[in-house]
């Protein structure tokens, strides 16, 4: 595997190292580490296809890809393939509440019926931004069932949420609220910009800084993304009425973890869909991308965060037992994880991130200056343990 060391005039060299699975890419000298792991995962894990890309400062200082794309023709995985990342969506929803807040244009403590005010009935008219964005709502899951078309028109299931009762009262308990998170920030987007969440991030963000990664996947790009396989023994959900299996398949009109049946996540007509809370397709670079364009800028270009709204967006919201009774360690800012050693560690009380369903994740740091991202097509669990392997890394080189 090459990894690449500075040398002087500017100018790059190569060398290889040594390993029993072919990869691409490199890292600069003092990054090494980052290789040897992402090296270490392919024989440590059933990896398939995978990519690790980090910034420091701004600059790009590891890019690594490998393995295998497609399972079915052995199309090989290439340095700006992209895959389905899940809820790393929810990174991307969230940066765009924070944007918009710090333009003075949202207020995340505000009532949602400030900016959506159909939004209030049924108990709902304290819910804040801020209560949504740290899964405190009450709002997890929906009652009514809509089909599959019904969630890809976006509208009804807007008229869902406005129709819901909170499970409990809103701001007094947590619980992950899967896809209604996206949906309920989502709209609260697009009634101050007129955009949807995937449409403003591209405007905003997403084709200013070129980056691979969207909410509704172009459909130019279905034919080189990777496809997600299953690994064997995951464990299973519960029943379809359990609320854990209502909140991940939206009532089972989205399939999980099946992948290839139709509203399945290699199904073109879910990926091309804005299916903000867990829908995002992304290269590793443009996850990373994201986050250091977020806490310092990419090559010299400005910050897209500023310090004091990194600080109020990594200030806790939520931990502990969740109203399913299950602790699993993990700690909410507002719309973002944050550093747990239990869950998910990463640099420090400045990291905020998020992390998809087949082991995928993405964070920012903006105290180390770091942008990270892990994406890989082989689900072997959420929050496994390969992105934790090449983020210890990252912390030793640092």
């Amino acid at each position: 595997m090459p990894y690449r060391t500075p040398v002087a005039c500017g100018g790059t060299t190569t060398r290889p190292r040594t390993g029993t699975v072919e990869h691409n890419g490199w890292a600069d000298e003092h990054f090494g580490a980052i290789a040897d792991a992402f090296s270490r995962n392919f024989t440590e894990f059933p990896e398939l296809g995978a990519a690790v890309t980090v910034f420091v400062d701004g600059r790009k200082v590891a890019e690594l890809w490998g393995g295998v794309a497609d399972e079915r023709t052995g199309r090989p995985w290439e340095q700006d393939t992209v895959v389905p990342v899940f809820s790393c969506a929810k990174g991307i929803v969230s940066m765009c509440a924070h944007l918009l807040a710090q333009e003075g244009r949202l207020d995340l403590d505000a009532p949602v019926a400030r900016y959506w005010p159909e939004f209030e009935r049924h108990g709902k008219e304290a819910i804040t931004c801020r209560m949504a964005l740290g899964h405190r709502a009450g709002l997890p899951a929906l009652d009514r069932k809509l089909a599959f078309d019904e969630i890809a028109a976006w509208t009804p299931v807007i008229h869902a949420i406005e129709d819901q009762r909170p499970l409990w009262e809103p701001g007094t308990a947590y619980e992950y609220h899967g896809h209604v998170f996206g949906f309920l920030i989502g709209e609260v987007i697009r009634r101050i910009t007129g955009l949807t969440p995937g449409a403003y991030f591209r405007q905003a963000v997403g084709d200013p800084l070129g980056l691979r990664a969207w909410i509704g996947l172009p459909a130019d790009e279905l034919d080189g993304r990777a496809r997600l396989v299953e690994v064997e023994g995951r464990p299973e959900m519960p029943g379809p009425e359990h609320l854990l299996t209502r909140i991940v398949t939206m009532n089972g009109a989205l399939v999980f973890p099946g992948l290839d049946e139709p509203h399945g996540w290699n199904d073109p007509a879910l990926l091309g869909m804005e299916l903000p809370g867990a829908g995002a397709t992304a290269s590793a670079s443009g996850l990373a991308g994201l986050y250091a364009a977020a806490v310092t800028g990419i090559d010299g270009g400005r910050r897209l965060l500023a310090p004091g709204t990194v600080t109020d967006a990594v200030r806790e919201v939520s931990s502990g037992q969740g109203w399913l009774g299950f602790d699993a360690g993990t700690r909410w800012g507002s719309g973002f994880l944050l550093d747990s050693q239990a869950f998910r560690p990463m640099l420090g009380e400045h990291s905020f991130g998020n992390d998809g369903a087949g082991g995928q994740f993405a964070f920012g740091d903006d105290e180390h200056g770091v942008g990270f991202a892990y994406v890989a097509n082989r689900m072997i669990g959420h929050g496994d343990a390969r992105a934790n392997h090449l983020i210890e890394a990252v912390r030793k080189s640092l």
